[in-house]
């Protein structure tokens, strides 16, 4: 029989598992330390023990609180609505397509005002059917001079009868040219225009508005870096379309003018609307973020980010609409 070696019995306590050691458990003899959310038990034990402590960490964290709504609702304020932006003038003056000088102020359940209308920019020379005053005018004009009737020397009467028939017939002119620009003014008013007219009067005012071959002439071009040299570039043949602000101008008038639809009456049933707002979107979003690479800090930046009212939440942040 082999002898019995004292210690190999213990062999089974050691532990030859390279992992570390599990932490061992606080014993609750030391002092419990305070950590940011307390159990329920410990809740009460604190409330039991000490409610004049317990009531000053409840006010501290009810300060604390309506400090961060109170940051939350600034920061949500200063980043907008991802669909409309911030309110400017000139958006709000896309709703008439530019032709109320004024805005309309906000009202209560009562009907009562709540705020002070103010000024808007307005673009009187566009017209209804794509016309432009000054053609109106020609058009009026020529019409005027074409229509206007001749005094005749073929007649044997005498020259009084001919002047008195001469002033009749002025006289009648005069009131069918009157009726007929009445009713070409009627024509040609946008409130008399459909949605989709107004749509085409916004997309002129943007191309007015936003166009290089506008903006080029009133706003400083992007500084240089060093050592580049500025190009002469050729001079534009006609109103600018095509650049960036001005199809993210177009592409914000469009937004607007369906998200309204789809606020009224049962626009939240249509699909196929809220696709299309959708696409438009992320659209606007991807030429802001080239416009942000390109001209990033500019005079043409600022005015674009400053009049369109287009906010961080419109292109920085992930859009969704439900």
């Amino acid at each position: 029989m082999p002898p019995r070696i004292p210690g190999v019995q213990r062999l089974g306590t050691f532990s030859l598992c390279l992992r570390p050691a599990i932490k061992p458990p606080t014993s609750a003899l030391l002092p419990v330390t305070q950590t940011a959310s307390l159990s329920r038990k410990e809740k009460k034990r604190l409330a039991k023990q000490d409610p004049y402590r317990w009531a000053q960490m409840q006010q501290r964290k009810a300060a604390h609180l309506k400090r961060r709504e109170e940051i939350d609702a600034i920061r949500a304020v200063q980043a907008g609505d991802p669909i409309r932006g911030l309110t400017t003038p000139f958006m709000e003056s896309l709703d008439s397509a530019g032709q109320a000088p004024l805005s309309t102020p906000r009202v209560d359940e009562d009907g009562n005002p709540l705020e002070e209308p103010h000024e808007l920019p307005t673009s009187p020379h566009i017209l209804n059917n794509l016309v432009h005053k000054k053609e109106l005018e020609s058009a009026i004009e020529n019409a005027y001079t074409l229509t206007k009737p001749m005094p005749s020397e073929l007649n044997s009467t005498s020259s009084e009868i001919k002047g008195m028939q001469y002033e009749e017939r002025i006289e009648n002119h005069e009131k069918l040219h009157a009726k007929a620009v009445e009713a070409l003014e009627r024509i040609t008013h946008m409130d008399n225009g459909s949605a989709k007219d107004r749509l085409h009067a916004n997309i002129r005012r943007c191309v007015e508005t936003f166009g290089r071959h506008e903006t080029d002439l009133t706003l400083r071009p992007k500084a240089l870096s060093y050592g580049q040299v500025r190009e002469e570039r050729p001079v534009r043949g006609g109103p600018d379309t095509g650049s960036s602000e001005v199809q993210i101008a177009i592409l914000t008038t469009k937004i607007r003018a369906l998200a309204n639809e789809l606020e009224t009456g049962r626009g939240y049933k249509d699909k196929t609307g809220k696709r299309d707002l959708r696409l438009m979107l992320h659209r606007r979003q991807r030429l802001m973020r080239y416009m942000d690479r390109k001209e990033r800090g500019s005079d043409r930046w600022k005015h674009m980010i400053e009049t369109l009212g287009l906010s961080p939440a419109t292109w920085k942040e992930q859009i969704t609409y439900p």
